[in-house]
């Protein structure tokens, strides 16, 4: 389990892109279990769709990576600082399965496939009470800025 404050102290993302909650499992070099909380009041519903607010798919995703980036550091044992980055390398197979609507918890389940040469493959699922939404291959890789 990880908590708000947990999530912080691994992830540099800020409100409103810092896209998850809470942890609710992780298994080392595994496997993490994530939430987030879809609220209304987030601003990407001003404008996607005014008359029939939807969450994004790529935010579904960025969710789902942020997820893997938490799996990655319990993984490999570190804390990101300030000179530490991690980056999406690729999605394969993204399909969306229906919408994601404010009210929704978006659970994330990723797993970790393989790590290699600093770049990490995940497979990750995302459902809303218990339904597939969102579903991809992740790769991404963490690098060293000076």
């Amino acid at each position: 389990m990880m908590d708000i404050h947990q999530i912080l102290k691994q992830l540099p993302h800020r409100y409103p892109i810092l896209l998850v909650d809470r942890v609710l499992e992780i298994e080392k070099g595994k496997r993490i279990k994530a939430l987030k909380n879809v609220s209304i009041n987030e601003p990407q519903f001003t404008g996607h769709f005014p008359h029939r607010p939807v969450f994004p798919g790529v935010f579904q995703l960025e969710a789902m990576a942020q997820a893997a980036a938490l799996l990655a550091f319990d993984t490999v044992g570190t804390t990101p600082d300030d000179k530490t980055v991690y980056y999406f390398a690729g999605i394969d197979g993204a399909r969306f399965k229906r919408p994601v609507e404010p009210g929704d918890q978006l659970i994330m389940d990723v797993s970790l496939d393989r790590m290699k040469a600093g770049i990490f493959k995940f497979k990750a699922v995302a459902t809303v009470d218990g339904e597939v939404v969102c579903e991809a291959e992740l790769m991404c890789t963490m690098r060293t800025i000076a």
